[in-house]
């Protein structure tokens, strides 16, 4: 059987996402707001954990804001043409 596994890693100067998914749905997401990881598999699903993925999505974080501003700085964070 064939699977399509989905992480998305991303930031901004204000938010950031950090999310797992399968086959087209969403299993985890990290909830920065509330400072956990949140399981968004429905309750008739089989149980299924994520052993420090929220550390890990908030280490991301870091490691993203970090690329953010050099990248601002390198490219003199140009306008964007419309």
């Amino acid at each position: 059987v064939l699977h399509i596994d989905l992480v998305i890693s991303g930031c901004s100067d204000s938010d950031g996402v950090d999310m797992y998914g399968l086959d087209g749905e969403e299993m985890w997401y990290a909830d920065f707001n509330k400072g956990e990881g949140v399981v968004a598999l429905p309750p008739f699903a089989d149980p299924f954990t994520f052993p420090g993925a929220y550390e890990q999505a908030v280490g991301n974080q870091g490691v993203c804001k970090a690329n953010l501003a050099v990248n601002i700085k390198a490219y003199k964070n140009p306008e964007e043409k419309i």
